[in-house]
């Protein structure tokens, strides 16, 4: 730049100063935009981590809430199927307690019990047909003994 441009401009700015402070306030409105986008930024951020804790609180309480009223119901479950209150029950009804001498018995042809797989023998004679392998069967010790005396052998 030479000093005829220089000059130039520096005239310019001085016949109208009003440019100087367009610009100025050009600058400041900027910052005051980009200051105001910032705070909204934050503010939606700050709004939205609220609502969402909110949320959380109120999912909690609703989950305690529905805990208490099932433990509720088993509770009156259990006292509504306790042996007493179904003996008070059955008595209601016209039910009464059965003598032994009541008890009829009906014998069916052909039927045959059948024992329960836990008292069968049929798991002990699984287990003797079973056969560990001699490789699991044997001490660390025995294993190193046998390869001592089978690598002195091959030695000789």
């Amino acid at each position: 730049m030479n000093i005829q441009n220089v000059n130039h401009l520096v005239h310019a700015y001085k016949i109208a100063p009003w440019r100087i402070q367009r610009q100025w306030i050009g600058n400041v409105l900027l910052m005051v935009v980009a200051l105001a986008m910032v705070a909204t930024l934050y503010l939606d951020v700050t709004s939205q981590a609220g609502i969402t804790g909110r949320e959380i609180q109120d999912l909690t309480a609703s989950i305690s809430a529905s805990q208490q009223a099932s433990a509720d119901l088993q509770t009156q479950l259990a006292s509504l199927t306790s042996a007493r209150v179904m003996e008070q029950r059955a008595l209601d009804l016209g039910f009464r307690p059965m003598e032994s001498g009541e008890a009829e018995y009906l014998v069916v042809p052909g039927y045959s019990v059948l024992e329960p797989d836990i008292l069968s023998s049929a798991p002990l004679l699984q287990l003797s047909k079973l056969t560990i392998p001699p490789e699991y069967n044997e001490s660390l010790l025995d294993w190193m003994d046998k390869k001592i005396v089978t690598s002195s052998r091959g030695i000789q």
